[in-house]
């Protein structure tokens, strides 16, 4: 099936680079730099030293003065990185957000009186429909906006919405009866009720969370912030304890002087920590466009941050874990009939039968046999019903007949038949492996049974078990006996499951499990998964499924694959991971630059510190422009690791911080060495220092 899929933008298109550079520099209004207070205070040092530098140059030594015009410049550059780098990802979510806008347009629609189809209609713009009226939506017709079908049924074209090419079937009652404005009507006629008010359509709320700049901080962002915000204050008291030490011990000795301003503002930007805070937005906005990728739309930040938090994951059975439909998987003869004989009447009975299941019995022969030959002129076809509950065909004087195991038995009875001795015993077999027997007969002759079976989706099994190495509980959640569930559940190696579930006790197993601490995950498309949805902590909804079942989640598949639920669980984690490598790399840095700045601040005062100068840096003053200028650079060459994220790894917590603090821990504190000695050897040879 083709599938078109929204344009992937990379991290550094040019069309967003140059609006990112102009968004970077209009940023630069103090007003909007509330928002991250580390880069509030940068750019107000920045401020600080290039009154300093304009000062300097008509009153101090030209040496000095271009000292701290270079440290004022890369003061301004880590501003601009910064602002460049949440600028960046902004526009690649507004960018996902443009193609959303093509599919909103305003149409004629046809607003009825009554629920009927010969009711009077007047013709009014989508724009003016409001939440309950009723409209009628032809062939060929564009839905005008988001409703439910009160009447009809109609094949739906939402290529618009969701990039299938498929269309779907959108019909009256049920759990697929919701339909979205912008989405076209190819086939037949439906009429449906308006279920929003105009600019809150499914549709508006889906451009305004891509667009990301208006996504709320989610509960570890504002812890994050905290901390931030905490190291910031204390290395605040760090700067101005370091001016005070200064001042005193010049003053008392006799030698040097008190660290300048600009030598302090250095300071405090190198140790304060302005790379995650620099980096920070740009995490939460990228991992909405990579859920965007997977047409997947969050309908609230804090949900991708909830799903990486994630313990209990709750999956339906069918659609979720298997592939929705039975397949046929074995022939059992009984009666000491031949594998031929009951592939032969198995054959008969299905080949006009177009449900999943009969074509898979076809299947099956053709893959036994290596050919399928029938000559369907002299065939007449027995549907299935409801009060016999078997389906057939009828071939001259012989009747094939194949259905549930008393329906069968009571047609073979009826027509002087008997029942195999050993019947009873196949049947219950594949019930005991959960899957459902179908017996087959020929005339008064009971031939055997077919074997139908719930196929697992390919490497169901093995996302099941990543999951479990991460501590995710997966709990699977099906209609059907205990028996069958539980042969599944086996098979697809979930913890556990819950067998013929109802709404309340979807919902009571959340509560439960959230009393007890957990957080909770769940898919869902019916109006009767409503309540779970709503209390779960990550509700995904199809798009598909019905409009009380959307509103109660907080993400919406747009293609509605449940199994996606994995994906997003994933990406959450991506998210948390990437935060706490970079937070981690961004403290790292700051040992690095402590060796650099230290030294160079109070050398004069303090000639014994010469020895902290291990990476033999030329002068206090290239060092500290060395430190300023690598705190700077690293901005930029980290903007791709937080778009694109860490990649994520099913491991345990334990050892994934510890793979963390190795890699990021420990490269956070050997590159600033190694960058900021190739920045001082430059700077060396380009001042001749």
């Amino acid at each position: 099936m083709s599938r078109k899929r929204y344009p992937r933008l990379g991290a550094f298109e040019p069309k967003l680079i140059r609006e990112a550079l102009i968004s970077s520099l209009l940023k630069l209004d103090l007003r909007k730099q509330k928002g991250n207070p580390v880069m509030l205070l940068v750019e107000i040092g920045g401020i600080l030293t290039t009154l300093s530098f304009l000062i300097g140059v008509f009153s101090a030594t030209a040496k000095s003065s271009f000292f701290t015009g270079f440290v004022s410049l890369w003061l301004w550059m880590t501003v601009l990185f910064s602002n460049f780098a949440e600028s960046l990802s902004e526009g690649r979510g507004k960018a996902r957000a443009a193609s959303l806008r093509q599919s909103k347009t305003s149409v004629p629609a046809r607003k009825l009186t009554a629920e009927s189809f010969d009711a009077s209609f007047n013709e009014v713009s989508s724009a003016d429909l409001r939440q309950g009226d009723i409209v009628l939506i032809k062939t060929n017709e564009i839905i005008p906006g988001d409703g439910e079908v009160v009447k009809g049924a109609a094949l739906v074209n939402e290529a618009a919405i969701t990039g299938e090419s498929a269309p779907v079937i959108r019909e009256s009652g049920g759990d697929r009866s919701a339909v979205t404005g912008g989405t076209t009507v190819i086939a037949n006629e439906i009429i449906i009720r308006i279920t929003t008010e105009p600019g809150q359509s499914f549709l508006d709320r889906m451009i305004s969370m891509v667009e990301g700049a208006e996504r709320r901080k989610t509960p570890n962002e504002i812890a994050l912030d905290i901390l931030l915000l905490s190291l910031t204050g204390v290395f605040l008291a760090v700067v101005v304890s370091t001016y005070s030490v200064s001042a005193y011990s010049a003053a008392s000795s006799g030698m040097g002087s008190p660290a300048s301003l600009t030598v302090l503002i250095a300071l405090f930007v190198c140790l304060a920590p302005t790379t995650i805070a620099a980096l920070l937005p740009a995490i939460g906005i990228a991992g909405m466009d990579r859920l965007f990728q997977l047409n997947v739309i969050a309908l609230s930040g804090r949900a991708i941050e909830a799903a990486g938090d994630v313990n209990v994951l709750l999956l339906d059975k069918t659609g979720t874990i298997t592939l929705g439909n039975r397949q046929a998987t074995e022939f059992l003869p009984v009666g000491g009939h031949s594998h031929e004989d009951l592939m032969e009447a198995s054959l008969f009975s299905s080949f006009s039968d177009e449900t999943p299941e009969g074509k898979s019995i076809i299947t099956l022969i053709q893959e036994k046999t290596g050919k399928v030959s029938v000559s369907p002129e002299n065939i007449t076809f027995i549907p299935f019903s409801a009060a016999t509950r078997v389906s057939g065909a009828h071939c001259g004087e012989i009747t094939y007949l194949k259905g549930a195991y008393d329906a069968i038995t009571k047609a073979v009875l009826e027509c002087g038949g008997t029942i195999p001795s050993d019947l009873k015993a196949k049947v219950d077999r594949v019930a005991s492996a959960g899957g459902t027997p179908l017996v087959v007969a020929r005339n008064e002759v009971t031939l055997g049974v077919i074997f139908l079976k719930d196929i697992l989706k390919t490497g169901i099994r093995e996302r099941f078990a990543d999951l479990r190495q991460i501590g995710i509980k997966t709990i699977m959640i099906t209609g059907d006996n205990h028996l069958t569930a539980a042969t599944i559940a086996a098979e697809a190696g979930v913890d556990d499951y819950l067998a013929e579930a109802r709404p309340d006790d979807k919902l009571r197993m959340i509560k439960e499990y959230q009393n007890e601490g957990y957080m909770v995950a769940m898919t869902g498309d019916g109006t009767n998964d409503a309540p779970a949805l709503a209390q779960a902590d990550v509700a995904v909804a199809m798009n598909n499924g019905t409009q009380p079942a959307r509103e109660a989640a907080n993400i919406i598949d747009l293609d509605s694959d449940p199994t996606k639920l994995l994906d997003i669980v994933e990406i959450g984690k991506q998210i948390l991971m990437t935060r706490g490598a970079l937070t981690t790399f961004s403290i790292a840095n700051d040992i690095a630059k402590y060796f650099a700045i230290i030294p160079a601040a109070l050398i004069g005062i303090y000639p014994q510190l010469k020895v902290l100068n291990i990476m033999g840096l030329a002068t206090p003053e290239s060092a500290i422009l060395s430190a300023v200028i690598f705190n700077a650079l690293v901005i930029p060459l980290l903007i791709p690791l937080a778009l694109a994220g860490v990649k994520f790894k099913t491991m345990p917590a334990s050892k994934l911080f510890t793979y963390n603090l190795t890699i990021f821990g420990l490269g956070g504190v050997i590159a600033p060495f190694i960058g900021i000695k190739i920045i001082d050897l430059v700077l060396a040879g380009l001042l001749h220092i």
